[in-house]
């Protein structure tokens, strides 16, 4: 493992707290200062034991063009959601509907772990696929109607849309 400079701690340190803080004033939906303060003290706390643990990113993510990237890949996401769920309910509606389920693998270029487990959890949340399993660069895959068994041809279908977007921000 690699050591981390003061900055890089520093960085993952306040990047934490804020988000951890954000988290807890979503969730209390108080502005009492007894709750901030409280809210304030365990963020800080966690921030200050995860600094090792928090590998995601620093204070880089912030950047205006991958915020800008985050964005879009929330819109990329909600389509393939939506298109996804149409296409199961549509399977469930009429059985007749041919499916061939099974397990597809595809490489990934993504060299980050955070960044796979973003991918993972985007294909997964997508109704149809779910991801069974990923070793090193490689994603294997549970597809409700497998259309190819071409690792190519699955990434392109499955994640490319992600992944495109997932390697501007990361």
């Amino acid at each position: 493992m690699q050591s981390l400079t003061f900055n890089q701690k520093l960085g993952r340190f306040i990047l934490n707290w804020i988000l951890l803080m954000l988290v807890w004033l979503m969730f209390t939906s108080t502005l009492f200062w007894q709750e901030v303060l409280v809210g304030a003290v365990v963020s800080m706390l966690l921030s200050l034991a995860s600094i090792r643990i928090f590998t995601c990113c620093d204070f880089s993510i912030l950047r205006p063009d991958r915020i800008f990237w985050m964005i879009w890949y929330f819109f990329v996401f909600i389509k393939a959601l939506v298109v996804a769920n149409f296409d199961v309910a549509r399977r469930v509606i009429s059985p007749s509907l041919p499916i061939n389920p099974g397990i597809v693998k595809f490489k990934t270029k993504l060299k980050t772990n955070y960044s796979k487990m973003v991918l993972a959890n985007s294909i997964t949340l997508t109704p149809g696929t779910l991801s069974v399993d990923v070793v090193g660069d490689t994603f294997y895959i549970h597809w409700i109607d497998v259309e190819t068994t071409d690792p190519e041809e699955a990434f392109k279908i499955i994640a490319e849309p992600f992944e495109k977007i997932l390697l501007k921000i990361f």
